[in-house]
């Protein structure tokens, strides 16, 4: 067998390593990109589903007038549509449109592409093979955090 691996140092080269691929994933830019404040809503939306621009504000823990422009801005791009809340008639809340889901299926692809050129181009057979059985890995730790 070899060597007993330091669960520290792992975790920390883990951190680092994910930490990078995921800012440099991020920091890509598409034709048509959203800003982040804008991504970030319409994800939450997506995941989550219809909410007040004020229950948006305060899970990410901005104002709510910076909340209501970002909204305002996804809105006039017919991204977010509003209407009234089935349970209290009073209240509006927004939800992704169509066109806002396929936003972001259009973002989750170009980055799945961006990602796939890379893998194809500087990795060997072997390293994607290694990559491929860490994969399940890396979710599984995911899933205990």
């Amino acid at each position: 067998m070899g060597e007993d691996v330091d669960a520290g140092r792992l975790a920390s080269a883990l951190l680092a390593s994910v930490s990078v691929l995921v800012r440099r994933v991020r920091q890509t830019r598409f034709e048509g990109e959203l800003t982040m404040p804008e991504r970030t809503a319409l994800s939450r939306l997506d995941r989550a589903g219809p909410a007040t621009s004020a229950e948006l504000a305060r899970q990410e823990q901005i104002s709510p007038q910076s909340m209501g422009a970002t909204l305002s801005a996804l809105q006039r791009r017919g991204l977010v549509g509003r209407r009234t809340d089935p349970h209290d008639g009073r209240r509006v809340v927004l939800a992704v449109t169509e066109a806002g889901a396929q936003v972001l299926t259009d973002k989750h692809n170009a980055r799945t592409e961006l990602l796939a050129q890379a893998l194809a181009a500087e990795f060997t057979q072997d390293e994607l093979r290694q990559l491929a059985a860490a994969s399940p890995l890396l979710d599984r730790l995911a899933q205990h955090l």
